[in-house]
């Protein structure tokens, strides 16, 4: 009995220890801003999901499986909700999964359709974590959705899951009439990294004479590039859930398989040589940012010598496919019109500003709503119940208008 007790017992007191460890961890390091809507459940939420990082990366360093993946296994364990006024559909296009989104009543005339990216940092997100949104989103705004499953990174790395992406929206956009889509009001749509995706998907789909042309981009807390993280909100907000500095770093790392290593260098700024620096300045400067973004917390720093090591290492940076707001104003300008969600306690929040002014200074109409007490990842909040922030409602009320004003 005491040899059981102790088997027992040694689990039971590594768990203690590492939910101790994070959440005294959270208390010391995470930045709760007073702006912030209901930040108890924030504080929840970042615990939660800080002892999943933390379970994953100790299976992780045991070689049982990597952080990413056992986040993956967490996320498909919730339940699906089945939605009464909506008929869900798996769909295999080729190999890559996908899941259809269609209301149940009938129409007289072709709905809108939406081809929606998950976010999730490319390492993390599924069909079960988005159904509620899309379930949502497709009611309300009485449109087709279409969910693309992509591989994710480790295990599938850069460019895997973003040549899933374009393979699902290229047969969906053959088949269109199968689905009862209006050709003529076709959305990409995504979140946070699938954000990055669509905006990627509108330059990807140009010049595709034989396909529909994309009508907008309605994009929520997008990572447009990965190259300056010297902008304002990339200091106000590094340490603000629930997504902080280190946690873009892992991402990065599992990726676009860029050492932790040169987190520093890329901090500041030596990861690049000036001629690169000046060929993005007029993008990227902070002076594109308006002044109000600027008051807390924020102080211009000049860029350190250029480490060449670190240049070799992190040229993937650079490609358009990681970095959709670096194309050249002759590709940009011909993007559809867009629809901007950003969060003030974001740290990709200067991402949407500078491709907001960019767009609307290349012609291309923009849609902005800025949400003043949100955070990055608000939206997949929806359906957690006492969890669900009043933010994602909000955001997902501005996105159905968006779509019915198409």
């Amino acid at each position: 009995m005491a040899v059981l007790l102790a088997l027992l017992g040694a689990p039971c007191l590594l768990f203690l220890g590492v939910g101790l460890w994070v959440i005294c961890s959270h208390f010391f390091t995470a930045d709760i801003p007073v702006g912030i809507g209901h930040p108890v459940k924030l504080r929840v939420l970042h615990c939660a999901l800080q002892l999943l990082v933390a379970w994953g990366l100790i299976l992780e360093k045991l070689r049982i499986c990597s952080m990413p993946q056992f986040l993956h296994f967490v996320h498909d364990l919730l339940p699906f909700i089945k939605d009464p006024d909506v008929v869900v559909t798996d769909l295999l296009f080729g190999t890559i999964p996908v899941k259809l989104y269609q209301p149940r009543r009938t129409s007289r005339s072709l709905r809108p359709g939406i081809l929606l990216f998950h976010g999730g940092g490319t390492i993390v997100g599924s069909f079960k974590m988005y159904h509620t949104i899309c379930c949502r989103l497709c009611k309300e705004s009485d449109s087709v959705v279409l969910i693309v499953g992509y591989r994710l990174a480790p295990q599938h790395r850069f460019p895997v899951p973003i040549r899933d992406c374009f393979a699902a929206a290229t047969h969906f956009l053959k088949s269109l009439d199968m689905y009862g889509v209006d050709p003529a009001r076709v959305v990409v749509c995504g979140d946070s990294a699938g954000g990055g995706v669509a905006a990627a998907a509108c330059q990807k789909f140009l010049d595709r004479s034989d396909l529909p042309k994309i009508r907008a981009q309605l994009l929520i807390y997008p990572t447009l590039q990965v190259l300056d993280y010297q902008l304002p909100s990339f200091q106000q907000n590094k340490n603000v859930p629930l997504v902080t500095l280190d946690f873009v770093f892992l991402c990065m790392s599992y990726y676009l398989d860029v050492s932790l290593q040169w987190k520093n260098a890329i901090l500041k700024g030596a990861h690049m040589p000036a001629q690169v620096w000046e060929k993005y300045r007029k993008w990227l400067d902070p002076e594109n940012i308006p002044e109000r973004f600027k008051k807390r917390g924020y102080r211009q720093v000049a860029r350190a010598p250029l480490n060449e090591a670190a240049y070799l290492e992190t040229d993937l940076l650079l490609d358009l496919l990681n970095s959709p707001m670096l194309a050249e104003d002759e590709v940009v300008s011909r993007f559809p019109e867009a629809c901007i969600v950003s969060c003030e306690y974001d740290i990709l929040r200067d991402n949407s500003l500078l491709y907001k002014k960019r767009l609307e200074d290349l012609g291309v109409p923009v849609t902005w709503h800025h949400m003043e007490d949100g955070f990055h990842g608000v939206l997949s909040t929806l359906g957690m119940g006492c969890l669900q922030v009043p933010c994602a409602t909000r955001i997902l009320r501005l996105m159905v208008q968006f779509i019915k004003g198409l």
